[in-house]
């Protein structure tokens, strides 16, 4: 072979391996990727410059910090113990500064904003109204803010030239007592329409408050033909899944990270898969994950090993999600971020999260459908176009120069 042959091979050879390298998605791609989002709460997502500013204009004075700065790095700290009992505690403050209609429209018009600047598409947000009371608020009242907040946020971030839709879920507290009092009025609020209430939840700390505990309620709602997901298998293991799908009927799974425990990865990298395993994946039950936040709370060691990898290799309904963006200093394109540097993940393996996440939303079949033929599905074909134009155009470049 020539010296010039050699040049050129090595030259198609190092282009081969750089565009290998550039299918992997920059910061802008990802941000700019249509997503799909099931799992963020409302009380965990706030602007730290909100959190100062409310409690400023409601008297509240219980703020470990008063500069934004600083309070955004004491959530995060407070949320890295490794607890889950601990991370619950930060949201004290939060829900503390959220008692009042005006705050809960500033923070709900918010949430939309942010999350459209981030590139998501739809959104489903939780809250629990039996947590914004104590300034004499009714349930109802509760809700009719947090929605007129999100369509605000709408607005604003099609003034921004975004498009969002945000469907909000009513959780009930799972060591209280007044799950089927939310039931009925996450009921009353999806039969008013407008987009508003999709669903119903529980959260809160899962050992010693089973899902079994709030039977009554998830008989209600399947009485209704309402959607609900449950709080299973984060910082409880398979018992907590077992109840939340066997005995209550959930739609979905509320992180369900530890379905993990139910498969055996052996030295040969052969996979087996438990009765209950195989139960979640062969009824392709929806999986709510959120990576940064099982970190926190101990569900998993590091991304490389969260069991996100193995499940989206196994073909469970594997959805990404950000459960809580201020406590994990997060946002749907950093969870994604972290993924593509864990597992080499390209716009393919994003489009298949975001598709997995629209399938399983509450809203109607149709709506969801246009969401993924008419919005997800094209742009995800632009990002990819855009990458193999760079592509064929660097590599033209170099054929002119060289030929």
């Amino acid at each position: 072979m020539t010296s010039r042959s050699t040049e050129k091979s090595a030259a198609a050879n190092s282009a081969a391996n750089s565009a290998a390298v550039s299918k992997t998605p920059s910061p802008d791609r990802i941000r700019r990727a249509p997503k799909v989002l099931l799992h963020d709460h409302l009380d965990g997502g706030l602007r730290p410059g909100t959190v100062v500013e409310l409690a400023r204009e409601t008297g509240y004075r219980d703020l470990p910090e008063t500069d934004a700065d600083l309070l955004g790095t004491w959530f995060r700290q407070a949320a890295d113990s490794g607890s889950l009992e601990r991370y619950l505690e930060t949201f004290s403050h939060t829900v503390g500064v959220m008692q009042t209609r005006e705050a809960l429209v500033r923070v709900a018009a918010e949430c939309a904003e942010d999350l459209a600047e981030d590139g998501v598409v739809y959104a489903e947000v939780r809250y629990a109204p039996e947590q914004h009371l104590e300034k004499g608020l009714t349930l109802e009242e509760v809700v009719e803010a947090v929605n007129e907040g999100f369509r605000e946020g709408e607005r604003r971030a099609r003034e921004n030239g975004h498009r969002i839709r945000v469907g909000a879920l009513l959780t009930a507290m799972r060591h209280a007592a007044r799950s089927l009092e939310i039931a009925e009025l996450a009921n009353r609020y999806r039969d008013l329409g407008g987009g508003g209430v999709v669903g119903f939840d529980i959260a809160g700390a899962e050992a010693g408050y089973p899902p079994t505990r709030h039977l009554d309620a998830f008989e209600y709602l399947k009485r209704e033909n309402n959607h609900f997901t449950i709080h299973a298998g984060e910082a409880f293991g398979l018992p907590s899944i077992w109840q939340a799908l066997q005995w209550c009927g959930a739609d979905r799974l509320g992180h369900g990270v530890r379905i993990i425990d139910d498969i055996q990865v052996h030295g040969d990298g052969s996979v087996k898969l438990g009765r209950l395993a195989s139960y979640v994946r062969d009824k392709r039950i929806p999986l709510e994950l959120c990576p940064s936040s099982n970190l926190q709370t101990g569900a998993a060691d590091s991304y490389a090993e969260h069991p996100i990898g193995l499940l989206r290799r196994l073909h469970f309904r594997a959805t990404v999600n950000t459960d809580n963006r201020l406590m994990s200093h997060t946002s749907m394109s950093r969870e994604f971020e972290h993924l593509v540097e864990a597992f080499g993940y390209t716009l393919d393996d994003m489009q298949w999260f975001s598709v997995n996440a629209m399938k399983s939303a509450f809203i109607p079949f149709d709506e969801r459908l246009a969401m993924i033929n008419d919005v997800i599905k094209p742009g995800y074909a632009e990002l990819k176009s855009e990458w193999l134009f760079q592509q064929t155009a660097s590599t033209s470049g170099y054929s002119e120069r060289e030929g």
